[in-house]
């Protein structure tokens, strides 16, 4: 019993601790449709649907939104934003594959020909963190 007590006093030093990420969306041109996030833990699999950590949808305020993501484990992640301006729950794309809607991501900016790497977008996470976004 003593033991269960010792490793539950120490569990938030051994890399589960809980973080709230605050995650500032700016640039939002219009109030309709939502913003979708979607937070990825590692770089196989970035940008794909399949491959999400996590993610997190809210409804879109004209300039600037704002979503909290609660109860994330230290590590390090990307994140990737658009605004679904129609409610389609879809990044819609001419036909191409270049989104038609506005996007952003952590530390980067979408690249001239293509979306930037995990690497160029991640960050560490080890205690409550905000972060801007533009899109």
């Amino acid at each position: 019993m003593k033991n269960i007590r010792l490793i539950l006093l120490f569990l938030p030093f051994l890399g589960l601790a809980q973080n709230r990420l605050t995650v500032e969306v700016e640039g939002v041109q219009s109030s309709s449709g939502n913003i979708n996030i979607a937070i990825y833990n590692q770089k196989d699999g970035f940008l794909k649907f399949e491959s999400v950590f996590l993610s997190d949808s809210t409804h879109a305020n004209a300039g600037r939104t704002e979503v909290q993501i609660n109860n994330l484990p230290n590590g390090e992640y990307a994140l990737a934003v658009f605004h679904d301006e129609n409610g389609n729950n879809i990044l819609d794309t001419n036909w191409l594959g270049i989104p038609k809607e506005p996007i952003g991501f952590s530390q980067s900016r979408m690249k001239t020909f293509g979306p930037p790497s995990f690497k160029e977008c991640a960050f560490r996470l080890s205690s409550d963190k905000a972060i801007k976004i533009n899109l």
